[in-house]
């Protein structure tokens, strides 16, 4: 037995009875709508073309003198879809009226995928100039920082930096959450500034040693810094301290080789001289 998607309530498919099990109510049966397959053949050749139409597939009751009746779509732009004739009966007459006729799309049916909210959708380098992306009040890459004056005051001296709520985070609503921070390690760390980049494999110092490194201050300095290195592969970017690149501050320039004044190269040597 077969009853397209979508298909749905107590139905006939293929001339069998199908047990409504998408509904908690159950939907009384109206053999006049089930069984007034004439009334929407007529209807739907009338609305589509008879070339269009293929074989009856079946009918189910949709609510209370409310049943669908499908046919074979054979519209070669919509293969695997099934036309949907809506009837309707008032209840205490025998009258059947054609509500309407649509296309359903069936197993077989080529159908777009499934909504996706935009907020699930965007990807890493989506944004783009003018575009605002909120953040979610609930995002678990981020807990409630400390914002109020006598906080801010009572830690301040604990850091170095200027103001010393920068280090800390104080005067912000939300601050990185240790989920959020892990994250973003994770993230950078299989980066193209990671450590098993074909870059960082061929070079012959790491980042922890280079000159040209900024040092991040907290947790996030022990695995990570910031190239300063224009000539670098990361300029002005996040990179861990097991990335490197062949601009590394410690590889210089090799003296030149000094020759004695009138003398040939070894590789010369013989001339061909007798």
């Amino acid at each position: 037995m077969f009853c397209p998607r979508g298909f749905r309530a107590s139905a006939r498919c293929d001339n069998r009875v199908v047990t409504d099990i998408d509904t908690k109510v159950a939907i009384v049966s109206d053999p006049l709508l089930l069984d007034a397959q004439e009334l929407t053949q007529v209807a739907l050749v009338e609305e589509v073309g008879q070339e269009f139409v293929g074989d009856f597939v079946g009918s189910a009751m949709d609510a209370d003198h409310i049943a669908t009746h499908l046919y074979t779509c054979l519209n070669p732009a919509y293969l695997g879809w099934n036309w949907a004739v809506l009837v309707v009966r008032a209840a205490g007459t025998d009258t059947i009226t054609v509500n309407d006729v649509v296309l359903m799309p069936g197993e077989q049916a080529l159908v777009a995928p499934a909504w996706v909210p935009w907020s699930e959708r965007v990807q890493a380098g989506d944004l783009g100039v003018g575009d605002i992306l909120p953040t979610p009040a609930d995002d678990q890459r981020l807990v409630a920082g400390l914002t109020g004056e006598d906080e801010l005051e009572g830690v301040a001296s604990l850091t170095p930096l200027t103001p010393g709520q920068w280090e800390l985070g104080l005067g912000r609503a939300r601050v990185l959450s240790p989920l959020g921070r892990e994250a973003a390690a994770h993230r950078w760390l299989g980066g193209d500034t990671g450590p098993q980049t074909a870059m960082a494999r061929n070079a012959a110092h790491d980042c922890s040693t280079c000159g040209f490194l900024v040092t991040v201050g907290g947790v996030v300095g022990q695995a990570f810094g910031i190239c300063a290195n224009e000539l670098g592969a990361a300029d002005g970017r996040v990179v861990s301290l097991d990335f490197g690149c062949g601009a590394h501050s410690e590889v210089l320039v090799e003296p030149p080789v000094e020759h004695a004044e009138g003398s040939l190269p070894d590789e010369v040597g013989d001339l061909g001289h007798s």
